[in-house]
């Protein structure tokens, strides 16, 4: 089998002139089935042009679009001890971490920098996704402690983009002990009177929902994201009864009084460097807040 498959396919591919075509290279939108050439939708940001639907923007991309110009400082992954409880379930956790740092060419879930958006001087930390579902390890709660160590020295704000499934299982009591030492953290750059913003995308949910991702001084979430501890069918079982319709997104969550604002991806870097600098007191121009009822607000809790 592997002769014809090795061998005999590629050879009478090559002599019918077939070609091999990339499995992501068309992207379909959840909520209207459209095809997107992935080109096109890295362009916009991982945005789906049609519909607007937010896709899961990769870490790295994330901070480029964060900091002006795409220039920032890359903060080094802490080291941590690999596999302390020498876990396994379908596949040893070793495993599990080797394929996901082939997959995204990262250490860990976390990926943080320090650099200007829109000239103002601030520290990134963004979830990879599709490391093991951005779960909180180890590795991952040193590297946000870290990040906040730099932004209390750099004294600068910090900007978290939380995407979680929780806490990591395969870590046991060690991953859980992560939401204590980040929120220690938090509370250590508001001591410092720096401010600490969280912007919430999909999907953020489980400890790091209970932890650091709703400590902010303002929570900003993208469309559609799902926001929540335990999800919609969990919840649904445990109370046996049918939830809203859009419950646990960041329309219904900011409808509730949970989360400040819902901003577009596009948005979001403008939309932050005219809070931090209302929150920073540094001059801002009155005429880009938009009329946003939100950001005007800002300046009275900012004074207070």
């Amino acid at each position: 089998m592997n002769w014809i498959t090795n061998y005999v396919r590629p050879k009478i591919n090559s002599m019918l002139g077939r070609r091999e075509v990339p499995e992501n290279l068309w992207i379909k939108c959840p909520e209207t089935g459209e095809m997107v050439f992935h080109r096109d939708l890295e362009e916009n940001k991982w945005v789906i042009p049609a519909s607007g639907f937010h896709m899961k923007m990769p870490a790295k991309a994330r901070l480029k679009d964060l900091f002006d110009d795409g220039v920032y400082e890359a903060l080094p992954q802490p080291k941590v001890a690999q596999d302390p409880l020498k876990f396994r379930d379908s596949k040893k956790y070793v495993d599990r971490l080797r394929d996901s740092r082939i997959k995204t060419d990262l250490e860990d879930t976390i990926v943080a920098g320090v650099g200007r958006c829109r000239g103002v001087k601030l520290v990134g930390v963004v979830h990879e996704f599709n490391f093991m579902g951005g779960s909180l390890g180890m590795a991952a709660g040193e590297a946000i402690i870290k990040a906040f160590e730099k932004a209390i020295a750099e004294k600068c704000p910090l900007v978290i983009f939380p995407a979680s499934g929780g806490a990591r299982m395969q870590e046991g009591i060690l991953s859980l002990m992560q939401l204590p030492r980040t929120t220690v953290a938090v509370q250590m750059l508001k001591e410092a009177g720096l401010p600490y913003i969280v912007v919430l995308t999909n999907p953020t949910t489980g400890g790091v929902t209970a932890s650091y991702a709703m400590l902010g001084d303002l929570h900003l979430a993208e469309p559609g994201a799902e926001i929540c501890f335990a999800g919609k069918r969990v919840i649904e079982q445990t109370i046996r009864e049918k939830l809203p319709e859009g419950f646990q997104t960041s329309e219904y969550l900011m409808e509730h009084g949970m989360i400040d604002m819902v901003v577009k991806r596009h948005d979001i870097p403008d939309t932050l460097a005219r809070v931090l600098k209302i929150l920073m007191k540094k001059p801002v121009d009155a005429a880009k807040l938009n009329g946003s009822t939100a950001l005007a607000a800002i300046p009275m809790a900012a004074s207070a």
